[in-house]
């Protein structure tokens, strides 16, 4: 390897231990080679959502970056903890992918391969990323509808991991329509004309929300989401819960997103009843009014420079 950004030397890390089934506990050589090659302090993160965010502002208020060595939920996490403690414009943030999913660091174009990740880290730059606000929690990806209720019914699965995900969404066959109205603001509609307020109504088993591309395991559920334009990306699937299923191979490669409806906006309000909500892989809960807003240069993330259209495998 390279010689180090200073920035490196002064990071600390935060690790999520259970992540991936307990990932990191199960491959003593990874840990080996971290330990050799990652000289930082480690924090745990073992407890739930709230305790990891506290932990997170701690650090971010006193260390110039963060490393974090766990999934997408973990990830969400400190992100929101460097946010609380008012630090976007100062703490760099690092990923090293220890996660199921690692939809995140796909659209970031930072290697799954932890040895590449670390490369990364070493000799790239931080550079600031646009998210979205999804009440009130920091976000690269979000939906509201029958992914939601599927991500709540997979972390609650006996089955974990991949196998836990396709088996709780065999429950989108069964899964009615939601009746939403969205109210879209400053934004541009499906042939790219510019609006400053747009109002639908619709029957939709799923609405997408994104600045990144991927959810889950390389899902490409946001073909045209974007961490550096200056818009959410929306996408209303107003299909039937096996007419998505029939669909899934060309939706899994974001093919099937651009015949649906499709919108960019500043914000986004969605009302209706009991409205599930997930964002990077966590369950939220449900609503009746959802409120999601662009949140420019939100974070200065490690990576390398971005494009809409570059992949890592």
């Amino acid at each position: 390897m390279g010689e180090p950004k200073k920035i490196f030397e002064q990071a600390v890390c935060i690790i999520n231990p259970n992540a991936a089934r307990r990932k990191w506990e199960r491959h003593r050589r990874l840990k080996e080679y971290l330990g050799r090659y990652l000289p930082c302090q480690r924090f745990d993160a073992f407890g739930d959502k709230e305790s990891t965010i506290a932990l997170a502002a701690r650090l971010a208020a006193v260390h110039p970056a963060i490393f974090v060595l766990g999934g997408d939920g973990t990830i969400a996490d400190v992100m929101q903890g460097i946010r609380a403690a008012g630090r976007e414009a100062d703490v760099s943030l690092g990923i090293l992918p220890l996660g199921s999913g690692n939809a995140f660091r796909k659209s970031l174009a930072i290697p799954k391969d932890v040895r590449k990740a670390l490369r990364i880290l070493r000799e790239e730059e931080a550079r600031p990323v646009n998210l979205m606000d999804i009440e009130g929690y920091l976000s690269g990806f979000s939906s509201i509808g029958a992914t939601a209720l599927i991500t709540n019914a997979k972390l609650r699965h006996v089955v974990k991991g991949f196998w836990g995900h396709v088996l709780s969404g065999l429950a989108l066959l069964g899964l009615p329509l939601w009746e939403i109205e969205a109210e879209l603001e400053d934004g541009l509609d499906e042939l790219g004309q510019p609006f400053d307020k747009r109002t639908l109504n619709l029957r939709v088993l799923d609405v997408v929300v994104a600045k990144s591309n991927y959810f889950g395991y390389s899902f490409r559920i946001a073909p045209l989401a974007s961490l550096t334009d200056d818009y959410l990306d929306i996408t209303f699937y107003d299909m039937t819960g096996p007419r998505y299923a029939a669909l899934l191979p060309l939706t899994y490669f974001g093919l099937t997103q651009r015949r649906l409806r499709h919108f960019k906006a500043r914000r986004l309000v969605l009302k209706g009843k009991d409205l599930p909500i997930q964002y990077h892989g966590e369950f939220l809960g449900t609503k009746d009014t959802v409120e999601v807003k662009l949140v420019p240069r939100a974070i200065r993330v490690i990576t390398p420079v971005l494009s809409e259209t570059r992949e890592t495998r």
